[in-house]
């Protein structure tokens, strides 16, 4: 891949896009493209097409998606179908119609069914019934992993699908209403270790849950950007995961938080276990370098030095 390829970053702003963009620059690509959602309605059709027509990426990455953790998803399961559905298929549409040269679609280990079978692997896709709290958003991706699919076998296209388990760090949302389980969990004892107070949190910890930090993931992406790989879909992971319960003790020894933890039962514990197999990509030559432990070290830090200008809503 030549340093100078016209690369857009779809969701250049957001955890992961920023990220990439970060990885890229780092490496000498210097010919980079983001729009704010200002600048560009992903959800329209006609604004993402002209797009396309006017600037002429040769890559697309998309990292543009409505996300949310539970709450999000049951309170509002047309938006997170229907504006993801609207976001990726104009983009993979324009992308097809335009002649891009490769298309990284981004996407979640929700994709795979509830009770599928651990580690999850990529062949265990539509195989089961989805997690009820997050069937939206996952229903929405699972039509961008088969809709590059379908453009790589009918076009010889070089259109890839990578999933990411649950991603954390820098730039990510620490609102205590949309946010997902380990930044919720950061800003949930750092605001219990001001006040002196316990920590409420969610189920009874027991459900196991993987975590890779947003470089490594972009690291993975700048893998897929620089090589051709032989299939359409790649899990991406750390192949390693703990329970709810250990991430909670974890956190909260690295804040400083000093009080109890209070598990409330009633409410919703998720999948009882999500790893991935992340073997295919592994022999592909990518593996994640960041350890949990390091990993939310570093992203502690940052919540601190940024605090002021995140999202930081409260219940």
């Amino acid at each position: 891949m030549d340093k100078n390829t016209k690369i857009y970053i779809a969701g250049h702003n957001g955890m992961v896009g920023s990220a990439v963009w970060r990885a890229l620059s780092r490496l000498g690509y210097d010919n980079l493209i983001g729009k704010s959602s200002k600048e560009l309605d992903l959800r329209n059709q006609d604004e993402v097409a002209r797009f396309f027509k006017h600037e002429r990426p040769e890559v697309v990455i998309d990292a543009a998606a409505k996300v949310g953790g539970i709450l999000a998803n049951s309170e509002h399961p047309y938006l997170f179908l229907m504006e993801n559905l609207q976001i990726q298929n104009n983009l993979i549409d324009s992308a097809h119609h335009h002649e891009v040269k490769k298309f990284i679609f981004l996407g979640s280990s929700c994709i795979y069914p509830k009770m599928a079978p651990q580690p999850l692997k990529e062949e265990y896709l539509l195989t089961g019934s989805l997690e009820p709290t997050n069937e939206w958003y996952a229903i929405a991706k699972i039509a961008g992993v088969k809709a590059c699919e379908a453009i790589r076998r009918q076009f010889n296209k070089d259109f890839v699908s990578l999933m990411p388990t649950n991603l954390y760090g820098p730039h990510d949302n620490f609102d205590l209403r949309t946010s997902h389980v380990l930044p919720a969990m950061l800003r949930k004892f750092h605001d219990a270790k001001a006040n002196n107070e316990p920590v409420e949190l969610w189920g009874s910890g027991t459900p196991m849950r993987e975590f890779l930090h947003v470089d490594d993931m972009a690291q993975a992406v700048v893998h897929a950007l620089e090589h051709v790989l032989p299939e359409h879909l790649y899990n991406v992971g750390t192949g390693k995961d703990v329970t709810i319960k250990t991430l909670a003790h974890t956190i909260q020894n690295i804040v400083g938080h000093q009080g109890a933890i209070h598990w409330d039962r009633s409410k919703p514990d998720g999948t009882p276990r999500k790893l991935m197999d992340v073997s295919k990509l592994s022999d592909q030559g990518w593996q994640a370098k960041i350890d949990l432990d390091a990993g939310i070290k570093m992203t502690y830090d940052w919540f601190l030095e940024n605090q002021k200008s995140i999202k930081m809503n409260v219940l």
